[in-house]
């Protein structure tokens, strides 16, 4: 099946396709742990739990992976605010009812988790995705670290995603 560009519209037509009761967004360059069909059936059946994602590991070497995984740890714990590296997973009939991702051309992962929270908590499993390092290795993990931060606090202070997303690419 073909769709358009972006990483929202290519979610939700792999979603229209799918047949299975809940579903599991994954980034192409993202790793899911052993047994993890198990935990997500577990972490969906808690009670007030609308959704999941997986802890998040890095693969890449050194202090500031680490320091990144232990910030997006706790920010999607506390805040239940899992990003798309984390492995997002759902019924799919709540994520039919919530309309898909929005069609943004960055953010949809987080605008999605908002939606979610409405409906329910987003549950975190302890047990780790892994994802790549590469951007982080070749960014720097200050300044990719940073720059996230920025595009965060842009769309949140309401800059249209599009250019959010011309300054991401530019900076990636």
């Amino acid at each position: 099946m073909a769709s358009s560009r972006g990483r929202a519209s290519q979610m939700n037509a792999g979603a229209r396709i799918a047949r299975g009761e809940t579903l599991l967004f994954l980034h192409a360059d993202t790793r899911l742990p052993p047994g993890f069909a198990g935990e997500v059936r577990r972490t969906l059946d808690l009670p007030g739990i609308a959704a999941g994602a997986f802890s998040l590991r890095i693969d890449g070497p050194g202090w500031g992976m680490r320091w990144v995984e232990r910030a997006a740890n706790w920010r999607s714990r506390i805040l239940q605010l899992p990003y798309g590296d984390q492995g997002f997973f759902l019924k799919a009939e709540l994520f039919r009812s919530l309309g898909g991702f929005p069609e943004l051309p960055l953010m949809e992962d987080l605008e999605m988790a908002r939606r979610v929270r409405r409906r329910g908590r987003i549950a975190i499993s302890p047990l780790a995705v892994v994802t790549s390092g590469r951007r982080w290795e070749r960014v720097g993990v200050v300044r990719a670290t940073l720059l996230n931060q920025l595009f965060l606090l842009a769309y949140l202070a309401g800059m249209p995603p599009r250019r959010i997303a011309q300054w991401y690419y530019r900076q990636s």
